[in-house]
Formats: structure tokens, sequence, C-alpha cells
């Protein structure tokens, strides 16, 4: 068997015997929801992040998906970027460039990257114009709950501290209510200086999907799954509750190693 499916309170859990079988599943599921979105608005809309995630994207560069989506459709966002160079190895962009979209058609106008060449508070503000500029034309939608932009589908891969996107444990960002993008100039981890969709943007999306591998992920994905420790501080990716959307955990068995009554069919 490929994976294990289970629907818990914390979303669909999608566990993995090994790497190989989670990028094949990865790539089908966001395969399909890119089609779903194409065939209700015309467009799809998709925000990634950085890390490891881009690599376990990698088969939509492959057959049979690279002819079978509809690239042409796409556009790209970024749930968090580094505030550097678009050429620079920290890049978010750079990062997605060469491992997915330098690979397959997807239009260049269609990819809404950061400003690279402005103070990070313009570059913040100048993604912020973007996103609204793009709500008001509904090539993104909008959420009927909260205001915020609804994105079809927003990809986030989880530290082993449990932040998800540039949202970092114990950070002022993770209180944000209002704003749909928060300039960290603090990162715990370098380069200090990033922006982040903030929980309600993501909290809004259609469709959200953590993806999380290794051992080193397990005690994160365990605290955020099974949430057992009600007197310690929620760890970012515990405040990812997508409020009409449908929230998927792609793990491999080493990620989910700790996780109650953990067990993959054989």
């Amino acid at each position: 068997m490929a994976h294990s499916g289970v629907n818990n309170d914390r979303g669909e859990l999608r566990i993995h015997e090994n790497l190989d079988e989670l990028k094949t599943d990865l790539a089908d599921y966001i395969a399909e929801v890119s089609e779903a979105a194409v065939k209700e608005r015309g467009v799809f809309a998709v925000a990634l992040s950085g890390g490891s995630l881009i690599s376990l994207m990698g088969k939509l560069c492959e057959a049979p998906y690279n002819k079978t989506v509809d690239w042409s459709k796409w556009h790209i966002f970024w749930a968090d970027e580094r505030l550097v160079p678009k050429n620079h190895s920290d890049s978010n962009y750079k990062l997605a460039k060469d491992g997915l979209f330098s690979k397959v058609p997807i239009v260049p106008s269609h990819v809404h990257s950061i400003n690279d060449s402005v103070s990070a508070e313009e570059a913040a503000d100048g993604y912020m114009f973007v996103i609204r500029q793009l709500v008001k034309t509904r090539l993104v939608s909008v959420s009927d709950v909260s205001d915020c932009p609804k994105f079809d589908l927003i990809l986030l891969g989880m530290g082993p501290d449990g932040h998800v996107a540039s949202l970092f444990p114990n950070h002022s960002a993770l209180k944000e209510t209002n704003e749909w993008i928060s300039l960290i100039t603090d990162s715990s981890t370098p380069p200090p200086e990033r922006i982040t969709f903030t929980l309600p943007v993501i909290n809004s999306a259609s469709n959200v999907a953590i993806v999380a591998t290794g051992e080193i992920k397990a005690e994160a994905v365990h605290l955020a799954i099974n949430n057992v420790e009600p007197d310690r501080p929620s760890l970012p990716a515990q405040l990812v509750q997508p409020a009409q959307g449908k929230l998927v955990w792609f793990l491999d068995k080493q990620a989910a190693s700790k996780l109650d009554g953990f067990r993959i069919s054989e």
C-alpha cells in the first residue's frame, strides 16, 4: 500500500512508506487541486514556501504531469520569502525557479515574486499591493468569512521547531489578525529579514498542505497533530486550521513515527 490516509480533527494525514511514494502522491494532489481550480475559476493561484518542499514537488516536472497540468493557468506566489537578491542561494524564488518552473511552461508574468531591489518595508508593501490588485480582479479569490485572499492552494513545509512559512514559535507575528503580510526582521534562522503570509491568510485558503519528512520533524508533527500538551504554547503548525478549506499533511513514516496510534500498512 502506497500510503495510509487518516482523517482527524487536524486534517487528513497521508503517511508514506518512503520519499518516492510521498513525491508521487504530492504531485498527484497538486495536479488534482490545480485541475479543479482551473475548471472552476479558470486560474490556479498557488503559494509556495522554501526549504525541502520544492525538491519534494520535483515529480511535477516529469511525465505525465509536465504535459497534463495546464501550466499556463498557474499563478505562483510565495507564502514566505527571504529578503535577499533573487539570485542568492537563500532565495525561495531562486529555489522554486531552479527546481520547478524553469522546467515547465509557466508564464513568466504569472510568477509574482518579491521586489528584491527595495528596502524590506517597501518589499513587504509592494507584495501586499500586488496581491490586493489580483484580489480586486478576482485572479485570487476572496474569502467570504475573513476578507482575506483565498488562495487555491498554499504549500508549506514545517521546521523541526514547528514553524511554517516564516511564522516562528512565540513570535509576535503569530498574533497578527488584520494584515495579510508580516515583515520579520528577527528570524530565528538566517537570513533575519523575511516576509510571510499571516495566519489569517493561510487559514483562508481553499486548500493547505503541510509537508514534513524525516525523524527530525517527528516531535513537532506529534505536537502539532496530537495536540498533547494543552499548557504548552501552540506551535505555529498547530495554528494552521483552515476556516472553510481542507488541510492535508504529507508525511513519511519517520516524520509520523511519534503520532498516537501510528502504524502503516505494509
